[in-house]
């Protein structure tokens, strides 16, 4: 579980900040929404009561989540009477009842698959840990995302590997964190049968990274399913026969930041966001490994330049900053968190 206990209060405070300034506002929006008629025009709002700002229905999830984290690990923060507001106006059974009806509808059967629903369930997983009323607020929404994981994975032939919303890996990384802080063995056993199915027998991984839209590292993010599906000494053992050359430094694409020329390119700045999606996994990836692993301190020195080199990117432009601030805190957490 994530932990920012030794994590610096004003960061938490801008973070908390840039996500106040844009989780309710509703345009620009760019929807994942399927037209049957004239009908169906609506507007952000009219069609997703909650989950209506920040550019697009993801990210408004997962700013809900940055704000419930921070809330938590620091609510001595100014913006916590905020956040507190927000959550409690936005969850009411009215709302999320709306979101519900939404996706029960037949247009919306591929709706945010899988990116958005791995989301919402990491957003629930963080409410289970608040003492409120807002994970059970949520449930409803946390169970029909279930139901479609449970519907869709035993039909997903093949994994999508892509740097972007599709990678079918990073979905099943969050979708773990919310089975284990809900308890739900069942479906637990269904990602790790999935995560097994598609990546258990990969092996020299040939990585050509990034793309020029990544905000994920195709490679690393695997890696990171697999560790919270494997066991310790079997994850190790799948890991160098994953990646068996990064001791030489190598693929040298996975050590070196990329370069973001344009934030005002919603595409581009993508790799903003790959920088500190990448600092996240290798994080998480160091602590996964044996002290003497010589892999461990590359890992951790590759995290570090990461981060360093996206953390001062998170605002500025609309175009990363309603989304960046979200990576900035995973990235952040996985540090603090291999640190206690």
């Amino acid at each position: 579980m994530m932990s920012l206990h030794s994590m610096d209060a004003a960061l938490a405070s801008q973070m908390a900040s840039i996500a106040l300034s844009h989780i309710r506002r509703e345009y620009p929006n760019r929807l994942d929404h399927v037209l049957t008629g004239p009908e169906d025009l609506q507007s952000p709002r009219a069609l997703h009561p909650v989950f209506y700002g920040s550019f697009d229905w993801h990210s408004c999830v997962h700013s809900y989540w940055l704000l419930a984290t921070l809330l938590r690990v620091h609510p001595e923060i100014p913006e916590s009477a905020a956040i507190r507001e927000i959550f409690d106006h936005a969850l009411t059974p009215q709302n999320i009842a709306g979101e519900c009806a939404y996706l029960a509808q037949p247009s919306s059967a591929g709706f945010e698959r899988p990116y958005g629903w791995a989301w919402l369930l990491e957003l629930q997983s963080e409410l289970l840990r608040h003492n409120s009323n807002w994970a059970g607020g949520l449930e409803p929404l946390a169970v029909a995302f279930v139901t479609r994981f449970r519907q869709w994975l035993p039909r997903a032939t093949y994994p999508v590997r892509a740097g972007t919303h599709g990678n079918t890996a990073f979905a099943l990384r969050l979708a773990c964190d919310y089975a284990n802080a809900a308890q739900d063995e069942g479906f637990r056993l269904i990602l790790h049968a999935a995560a097994r199915r598609w990546y258990a027998n990969d092996a020299n991984c040939q990585c050509r990274e990034p793309g020029g839209e990544d905000f994920l590292s195709p490679s690393l993010v695997e890696a990171q399913c697999m560790g919270v599906v494997l066991a310790r000494d079997e994850f190790r053992d799948w890991f160098h026969k994953f990646l068996p050359r990064l001791r030489q430094g190598e693929p040298h694409c996975l050590f070196q930041p990329a370069i973001v020329s344009d934030r005002s390119d919603g595409r581009i700045v993508h790799l903003d966001g790959l920088n500190l999606s990448r600092a996240w996994s290798w994080f998480e990836i160091a602590g996964l490994l044996a002290p003497d692993d010589r892999v461990r301190r590359l890992a951790i020195d590759t995290a570090e330049h990461h981060l360093s080199a996206a953390l001062p990117s998170i605002t500025g432009h609309y175009m990363g900053e309603h989304w960046l601030a979200t990576y900035a805190l995973l990235a952040v957490s996985a540090r603090v968190q291999r640190q206690s």
